[in-house]
């Protein structure tokens, strides 16, 4: 159990979030991705539908993650 928890801590203190601010960062990542995975879908069978939402999503997505410094591990 030691070893667990030293790894959550590990992670949650790497993004300076509380284990509550980083399960609700991590499940808005998850509903954003899960739009932009239908929307590609939609897409997909209908493409006049959604033709740049997946794309727009993604990079808002990406652009968050840089402004957080995500990508600097």
């Amino acid at each position: 159990m030691q070893v667990s928890s030293k790894l959550l801590t590990k992670h949650l203190n790497d993004v300076d979030e509380t284990y509550h601010q980083h399960f609700f960062h991590a499940a808005w990542y998850f509903v954003m991705l899960l739009t932009a995975a239908v929307c590609a879908l939609v897409h997909a069978i209908l493409p006049f539908l959604f033709e740049t939402t997946a794309s727009r999503i993604i990079y808002a997505l990406h652009a968050k993650m840089e402004a957080r410094h995500l990508f600097n591990e």
